[in-house]
């Protein structure tokens, strides 16, 4: 009989896989969610069906998953240098890379089958989709700032949105991306002013280190192009007060970033970019409300 100090070796597999896709930090889900709900409303002009609004939150969950399997096990030999992330089930040797790829790759077929259920158009994107989120974990090999391409790779699923809704995928979309790419680089560059010391020893490339004594400035520069783009494409599309209440809500959070990061804290770097989430869903609460109110 096993004790309870002494989990079986199903319970403590399934506490190494559940560690590995970050199952207890949600806020890295819901930042993909909150803005792919907003495109889903825009593109639906309202609520888009149950059908929809399951898809698209269980394939973000599985999605993000997948891809902190193929991170880690491509960030393994850096992961190990940083305090922050040195104790990663395949960091430290507890999972076996293939294992880790292999749960990665069932994460990934699991979300497909899902997107199976919508039309042509999502399916032929969610290709697009992969390769993007593959890409992300080896840009910061060659590219100065990465968050760039994380920004594209997590704001993908607003033209899906958009071609699940409407079967093809509008400028609309493509500037909705846009905007929400420089939300990421906000936060992900916050993210990164944890690690800054960490990643100059071992030598990769970040975005607080390319902006260097201008990485405050660029953060809420960021935040408000992205908050600027939202609102304006959203008034374009006929959304009202609803709308810009939820704006100035997450515009309100993003002044509220700018005390926690000046000082370059690590503490107060990382609470910025963990409670980001809550900035993200500001912005689709007032596309929600705004639908509701009509």
């Amino acid at each position: 009989m096993t004790s309870a100090s002494h989990p079986s070796p199903v319970a403590s597999r399934a506490a190494l896989y559940l560690d590995l896709v970050r199952w207890d930090r949600p806020a890295g889900w819901l930042l993909l969610l909150w803005p792919t709900l907003s495109a889903l409303w825009i593109a639906a002009d309202g609520f888009p069906g149950w059908h929809l609004l399951a898809v698209f939150t269980l394939g973000t969950v599985l999605m993000r998953s997948a891809g902190c399997c193929v991170n880690d096990v491509a960030d393994r030999d850096f992961d190990r240098h940083v305090k922050r992330t040195a104790q990663r089930p395949v960091t430290r040797g507890a999972l076996a890379p293939r294992e880790a790829l292999a749960l990665g790759a069932v994460l990934a077929l699991l979300a497909f089958g899902l997107v199976l259920t919508t039309n042509a158009a999502t399916i032929a994107w969610s290709f697009a989709a992969l390769a993007v989120a593959v890409a992300y974990p080896f840009a910061k090999r060659w590219v100065s700032m990465p968050q760039a391409v994380l920004g594209v790779a997590f704001s993908f699923g607003i033209p899906m949105a958009f071609a699940a809704v409407r079967g093809e995928v509008p400028a609309l979309a493509w500037w909705l991306l846009a905007a929400n790419l420089f939300w990421v680089l906000a936060y992900d560059t916050e993210y990164a002013m944890v690690d800054r010391d960490d990643d100059v020893r071992i030598g990769i490339q970040t975005s607080a280190l390319t902006l260097g004594r201008f990485d405050v400035a660029a953060v809420m520069a960021f935040y408000a192009v992205s908050l600027a783009g939202w609102a304006w494409l959203g008034l374009g599309q006929g959304l009202g007060k609803g709308f810009l209440l939820g704006v100035a809500a997450a515009a309100a959070q993003a002044a509220w970033h700018f005390r926690l990061i000046r000082e370059r804290s690590r503490e107060g770097c990382f609470k910025a970019f963990r409670l980001n989430h809550w900035l993200g869903f500001a912005v689709f609460a007032g596309v929600a409300l705004d639908h509701a109110l009509r």
